[in-house]
């Protein structure tokens, strides 16, 4: 089944670094809840917060578990502006 430990973990790792947290000693629940403080924290760490929840809602989402993440099948590397097809002989 699949996580989003890897993301989890370079959050986490990416607000320890941050100035909110390393240089200013205040936590991380105050950096992430505070809205002063949270303007310290950097904008990578906040995708990357965003790609978390992302990650957290598929795997309770049965319709995404289902489907799959879109645009990750079989035809995605194939280019749509390519008019040579193999079948047009």
């Amino acid at each position: 089944m699949p996580t989003c430990d890897g993301i989890r973990e370079e959050y986490i790792q990416c607000l320890l670094r941050s100035e909110c947290v390393f240089v200013r000693r205040h936590s991380v629940e105050e950096c992430i809840k505070n809205k002063d403080l949270a303007s310290m924290v950097p904008e990578r760490c906040q995708m990357l917060r965003k790609s978390l929840f992302e990650c957290k809602r598929g795997l309770l989402d049965m319709r995404r578990r289902m489907r799959g993440v879109p645009n990750a099948g079989i035809g995605a590397s194939r280019d749509k502006t390519d008019s040579s097809d193999k079948w047009d002989d």
